[in-house]
């Protein structure tokens, strides 16, 4: 590492630098390939030492465009080493499962695919089929919230009907003679009655003296004056009294106290 970092080099006594000649390799025919560093899309396991890898371990990947294209799509090959054997491991980009697909090297060990048996593609046919059910299905669900609403408002009628028929009940009540008792009342309209009864009292109590005087307020006068009847007497209230004067917070000066009569100390009498 300290080589580089020398201000002048060794030259042996025979080099000759016109003896250098510039020299051109063949042109690369094929594929184009880069080195990339990237981490492993997938958990695989090697099919020469049986080493894992685990999903997201870095490499340093050999990147390789192929002729092969989904519709416009291109896709890439990859070549990465197994950290155990040296392997070479290949996988491939997959955009029609928006995935990838590996090669050779290597067994993946989850492939989402195959949950599901598989992806077909679909005929006419069978499109139309699926396209049916899920019609039919949905209209499964739409009759069954049809038959929910139905059982709902079949509820509220029998609900509505069961009190019309209580109301009657309690207001057709037919003594022994065949005649309708109209004197029967109902007992929510007795306790109404007998609540507002309780009120009315109450207001009269308030607004009644001891000696059985109604008092009523009439209200102010212009001089802020209020005037109160009681049996038919007007009182007025605050004619004769005189209002407090209002607080003033102005600051006054204060004058300090003299304390030299204390000390014994008498001041010069000034003629002038």
């Amino acid at each position: 590492m300290s080589e580089r970092k020398v201000l002048q080099k060794y030259y042996p006594p025979d080099f000759d630098p016109a003896a250098i000649t510039r020299t051109r390799g063949p042109k690369v025919v094929g594929p184009k390939v880069q080195t990339v560093r990237l981490m492993a899309p997938f958990s695989m396991k090697c099919t020469s030492c049986g080493e894992y890898i685990y999903k997201g371990r870095k490499f340093n990947a050999r990147k390789e465009t192929t002729d092969e294209k989904y519709y416009s799509i291109a896709i890439f090959r990859f070549y990465i080493r197994c950290t155990r054997c040296s392997g070479e491991i290949t996988f491939k980009t997959d955009p029609k499962n928006m995935d990838y697909e590996c090669e050779k090297g290597a067994k993946r060990n989850f492939e989402p695919w195959r949950l599901g048996g598989g992806v077909k593609e679909e005929n006419e046919e069978e499109r139309l089929d699926r396209l049916e059910a899920e019609e039919a299905e949905k209209d499964a669900m739409g009759e069954l919230e049809g038959k929910m609403v139905d059982a709902k408002r079949e509820m509220q009628i029998a609900d509505a009907l069961d009190e019309i028929r209580t109301r009657n009940a309690r207001n057709e009540r037919v003594g022994k003679d065949g005649e309708i008792d109209v004197g029967a009342k109902d007992e929510q309209d007795e306790e109404r009655k007998r609540v507002e009864k309780e009120i009315e009292e109450t207001a009269r109590r308030a607004f009644t003296t001891e000696t059985g005087e109604k008092v009523r307020r009439i209200g102010e006068d212009g001089d802020g004056q209020a005037e109160v009847v009681m049996g038919g007497k007007l009182e007025e209230k605050g004619k004769d009294a005189e209002l407090m004067p209002p607080p003033s917070f102005k600051r006054g000066i204060k004058r300090k106290k003299d304390f030299s009569a204390a000390l014994g100390i008498k001041k010069k009498v000034t003629l002038v």
